[in-house]
């Protein structure tokens, strides 16, 4: 799960100028994905919101779980997980493009990014199926760890192949995915002004009319409370925020979160509290702010930079939480002095 990100938008009636149509903010919510979707539309109260809008997102999002749902077993996804490598299929085109759009990031990470993790994310007790609250033994840490290699898996056109037994798991970045479907449906449906969010992961386009930009709070990294970092105004950009507050196990007393490194087979330990990620796409703020985060301070910092990607890190040390954001994040820290 990624770290919920505050929604500072009301969905309420906004005073135009004298003799304009007046602006609403209106909201659609539901749940998909094991978690919860809003969409806000800013439009003019002459204009209203379609009736059909809850339908077709609904929709969309059971096609989004169709292809790229784990949990779910007649999923394109599940169904390839299933067959024995070597092992070539024609697949649904969003579902090669985000297996596409997932391989970039491993390779540009060195594999910090991996969407065949599944094998080590379902032995600590992330994923299907739920495991018991015990440690891992290191043979089964390594035998996990041998199921994992993202270079297995190819993509060409709509041909996806895994050469060796792979799993694929692409949750890192298929609810930014399904971010993305939504607003790109939106502005089809001649929406230019709204804020869309699954799990945290958003996407804003336009603005609020009157009332000024999209504004979000990126949340301090503390568990069992929701307290306000730093508040930014966002369009025509996606946001994501991975962190290790919200998902998390204790298990013998210790506490271990969902990031997992690929070089170990084990939960990531550094001090760096969460990581949000700005990005065009929703998909891949979600799937960098995941690879930053496992990387750690220092290094996603160097990566994140030589991506030219805005990006913001929040650190734990002993004098309390610090904060560091990479050159390309600055103007939207300057915004909103």
């Amino acid at each position: 799960m990624k770290a919920l990100l505050s929604i500072l938008a009301a969905s309420a009636l906004l005073v135009g100028c004298t003799g304009e149509p007046k602006t609403l903010v209106s909201e659609l919510t539901g749940k998909t994905m094991g978690t919860t979707w809003s969409v806000k539309i800013a439009h003019p109260e002459n204009s209203p919101v379609s009736g059909a809008a809850q339908g077709q997102i609904e929709a969309l999002l059971a096609e989004v779980n169709n292809q790229m749902s784990t949990w779910q077993k007649d999923s394109e996804i599940s169904l390839f997980n299933g067959q024995a490598a070597p092992y070539t299929v024609e697949v649904s085109p969003p579902f090669a493009r985000i297996t596409q759009a997932a391989l970039r990031i491993s390779e540009q990470s060195g594999g910090k990014f991996d969407p065949t993790i599944g094998p080590v994310v379902n032995l600590w007790g992330f994923g299907p199926p739920k495991t018991e609250d015990r440690l891992p033994t290191d043979a089964e840490i390594e035998a996990a760890r041998s199921q994992v290699g993202w270079e297995a898996i190819q993509v060409q056109g709509t041909a996806l192949t895994k050469r060796a037994d792979r799993r694929l798991d692409l949750s890192a970045i298929a609810k930014g995915h399904g971010v993305d479907v939504i607003a790109d449906h939106l502005a089809s449906m001649g929406y230019p002004n709204h804020l869309v969010e699954i799990g945290g992961e958003m996407r804003a386009a336009g603005n609020k009319g009157e009332q000024g930009a999209w504004r979000v709070a990126i949340e301090k990294p503390v568990e069992n409370d929701r307290v306000v970092q730093q508040v930014i105004e966002v369009s025509g950009v996606g946001i994501a925020t991975s962190g290790d507050y919200r998902n998390y196990r204790e298990i013998a007393g210790q506490k271990f979160h969902h990031a997992m490194d690929p070089d170990t087979g084990r939960p990531v330990e550094h001090d760096l509290g969460s990581v949000t990620v700005l990005h065009p796409s929703a998909a891949m703020a979600d799937g960098w702010a995941t690879t930053l985060l496992v990387m750690g301070a220092q290094a996603g910092m160097q990566l994140a930079e030589s991506q030219d990607l805005a990006a913001y890190f929040i650190l734990r040390g002993p004098q309390g939480l610090s904060t560091q954001h990479t050159a390309a994040f600055a103007p939207y820290l300057e915004a909103a002095q």
